[in-house]
């Protein structure tokens, strides 16, 4: 079950809203659980165990170290337990295939190891960072330990950001979960942005993702530069109107129940630097790795050699997070090595640069990684980049200049959906006009996408399978 179905729009979501307003308020958490763990058990009933093993290990975790406090190599120690065991399901389960199959590669003699083929449980990524990330908290004394078990698995299976994100820290929560008072503002601005979060999906992310499914598919020998541009530019459009329209519908459904989550993107086709790109995109993502790892680390405190060192690990590991294949690998140290020339010299000249300078420079590499992102096949990746430069067939073609007039209008709808024109246009009307304008597009947004799903085969989300 996922957001953009009609199973979802017009009986879970309707049938938990219900549910959880008939509650008594101090049942609230508990009735969310369940009709959370109803949620992420409808495709996966099997792995509700993995996330329950999860929810044990780091509840115990977090109570162990408020009870010795006192002890810190205890203390210590029982943090190294959480990070070994939330990493170690993660990496059986994500990794374990990829590690086998290219040991058995290197190594003959390791030939009797063999993958297992297991499914990847919807969400693993996700909330196992969640997860580690609370116990890591109330170590630092950044967050209470939550003697409230019912509340502390709430927090981990909440279904509206269990399957794909933003990635929730405990300590941005704790007090919603202890105590929140929901109102009819907050949940008329939850529809909002859920709806608008359903059309980025539905009406964008669906419609333009269909020109990329075309060239996906096709031997990158047969590329014009025309097509492999064309293509690639496709895929950047989805992957953000389908990432960032989950995003969306995740924080609205939280507004809905009563929860503030942070966004996760903030326009970050606009940006002019891979620097601010990345200050934009997939925000929750990159500030875990920033305050978990790149911080504890040293950051950039201990000298230019050191720091280097730190973007270069945040980035090795944020490319294996997305995936088990090395074109993730690649597309993450791809960015470690542009991350580091613009702190050592690049990022100030920028600054200084035109803006549109800085535009070109940044879309440019973003879609070169992009290139690297969409294949998993490592030899396709880098012959779809060459494609895009020459390595193809021609500069264009028939078939590609006809694809591009034909999603011309989509494209440049995209291209207005990406920046914060909208954004703005909208802070301009009156509070008085707004509330009007809001329920009109609403339902707009909402018939239309139903239409859609109507008549649509499945797409689901494309961050579900990370």
């Amino acid at each position: 079950m996922v957001f953009s179905s009609i199973l979802f729009l017009f009986l879970y979501l309707p049938l938990t809203l219900g549910i959880y307003y008939i509650t008594p308020r101090r049942w609230r958490n508990l009735a969310l659980l369940v009709l959370n763990l109803i949620f992420y058990g409808w495709g996966e009933p099997i792995y509700v165990l993995i996330m329950i093993f999860s929810i044990l290990v780091d509840y115990s975790h977090g109570l162990l170290i408020a009870r010795h406090r006192e002890n810190d190599r205890f203390c210590r120690k029982v943090v190294a337990s959480s990070v070994i065991i939330n990493l170690g399901l993660l990496v059986f389960f994500k990794y374990y295939d990829f590690i086998v199959t290219n040991l058995r590669a290197i190594f003959p003699a390791l030939s009797f190891l063999e993958p297992l083929g297991l499914g990847l449980p919807i969400g693993i990524s996700f909330y196992t960072f969640q997860t580690m990330s609370y116990t890591i908290d109330v170590y630092r004394g950044d967050a209470r330990a939550q003697k409230d078990i019912v509340s502390f698995s709430t927090f981990v299976t909440l279904f509206p950001q269990l399957i794909a994100g933003p990635i929730v820290k405990y300590k941005d929560v704790d007090d919603q979960l202890r105590e929140r008072r929901e109102s009819v503002e907050q949940f008329a601005q939850g529809v909002q942005t859920f709806v608008c979060g359903l059309g980025k999906k539905v009406l964008l992310a669906n419609n333009i993702g269909a020109l990329w499914e075309v060239y996906k598919t096709m031997d990158p020998s047969s590329l014009s530069v025309l097509g492999a541009w064309l293509g690639i530019v496709a895929f950047a459009f989805q992957i953000y109107f389908d990432f960032s329209g989950y995003s969306d519908m995740a924080i609205g459904l939280g507004r809905m129940l009563g929860f503030e989550f942070k966004i996760n993107f903030d326009y970050p086709y606009i940006s002019r630097s891979i620097t601010e790109f990345w200050r934009r995109w997939h925000i929750s993502l990159s500030s875990w790795f920033r305050e978990y790892v790149y911080i504890p680390l040293g950051g950039n405190r201990k000298g230019l050699l050191k720091t280097y060192r730190n973007i270069f690990v945040v980035w090795m590991l944020t490319g294996i997070w997305h995936g088990a294949s090395w074109n993730y690998v690649c597309w993450g140290l791809f960015f470690a090595v542009l991350l580091m020339v613009e702190k050592a010299f690049l990022l100030s000249i920028l600054k200084k640069a035109p803006a549109a300078l800085g535009h070109i420079y940044t879309l440019f590499l973003v879609l070169i990684s992009w290139a690297l992102f969409a294949n998993e096949d490592i030899s396709r990746a880098f012959g779809y980049i060459g494609a895009m430069f020459g390595g193809g067939n021609g500069l264009w073609d028939s078939a590609s200049l006809y694809r591009l007039c034909s999603y011309l209008p989509l494209l440049l709808i995209l291209v207005l959906a990406s920046m914060p024109l909208g954004k703005k246009l909208w802070l301009r009307l009156k509070p008085s006009h707004r509330w009007g304008a809001a329920m009109v597009l609403c339902f707009l947004g909402l018939l239309l996408s139903t239409a859609y799903l109507v008549d649509a085969s499945y797409n689901p989300f494309l961050y579900f399978r990370f």
